[in-house]
């Protein structure tokens, strides 16, 4: 028997074996399918239990805002928008192709320039496939089969960690953050997006700055899996002589929203 697991292991790792949008190493056990229904499980979870905005000039800005990042992702997937009716400066993407974004983030995104950055780089993180490594890692360990079990609709507590996992675990009071590996990665991706869909670059640091002045400040970075807020304002400057060009190359192509 331990002749044959060492084969099936270095197997499950050949299998698993994937590459992030930015080059880095991944290990991705789910198919990008249940990771979709997963996520659309999760969306109309959410759908169903907290107040959502409809028919508002708010609604339709964000939509359009949302429209115009999702329309230069290289996918035939179909994007839908959902806006929560939530104080919390907060938004999210999901597999499958679900963005939520919460009201009270309009509060902090001050225009649309920095509502593309959030909703950039929570695209980033479906993209770059960061809750199906997540995960992957869960199943990986052992607590994989109390994930299984969550899968198929058992305990309701696996369930709020499996939302924990998918990103939007606040909710539901499981905090189980992005890595700050994935924040960071995140970070480009989405600069990449709102550059490349017309939406000003340098109003990023903005958007962080306008978070770190909500917040009060910040815990010691050591403290959080995040970012801080300056680590993250820095990690976003140095990438705008990046951008800037896809940018204005953007704009030259006729790639000018005008949400609000």
């Amino acid at each position: 028997m331990k002749r044959l697991a060492l084969p099936a292991a270095a197997l499950l790792l050949l299998v698993a074996c994937a590459t992030s949008p930015l080059g880095r190493q991944q290990f991705l056990l789910m198919p990008a399918s249940e990771m979709d229904q997963m996520g659309a499980t999760a969306y109309a979870e959410m759908k169903q239990q907290q107040p959502i905005e409809t028919g508002t000039a708010e609604v339709r800005y964000v939509q359009c805002v949302a429209n115009a990042i999702t329309a230069v992702v290289d996918s035939d997937q179909q994007w839908e928008v959902t806006v929560f009716k939530d104080d919390t400066a907060n938004a999210f993407a999901l597999p499958g192709g679900k963005i939520g974004v919460h009201t009270g983030l309009l509060k902090v995104a001050k225009n649309q320039d920095q509502l593309a950055a959030v909703i950039g780089h929570e695209v980033g993180h479906v993209l770059a496939q960061h809750s199906n490594e997540r995960v992957s890692i869960q199943f990986a360990t052992q607590t994989g089969a109390q994930l299984v079990a969550a899968l198929a609709g058992g305990d309701s507590a696996e369930q709020q960690t499996l939302m924990g996992l998918l990103g939007v675990g606040a909710q539901y009071g499981v905090q189980l953050p992005f890595s700050r590996k994935h924040e960071s990665e995140a970070d480009v991706i989405g600069l990449q997006l709102m550059a490349e869909a017309g939406f000003n670059p340098e109003q990023s640091v903005n958007l962080w700055q306008n978070m770190a002045a909500a917040s009060g400040g910040s815990p010691p970075e050591f403290l959080s899996t995040h970012p801080s807020n300056q680590s993250r304002i820095e990690g976003l400057r140095a990438r705008l002589p990046e951008v800037r060009p896809i940018y204005q190359q953007a704009r030259a192509a006729g790639r000018t929203p005008n949400c609000g």
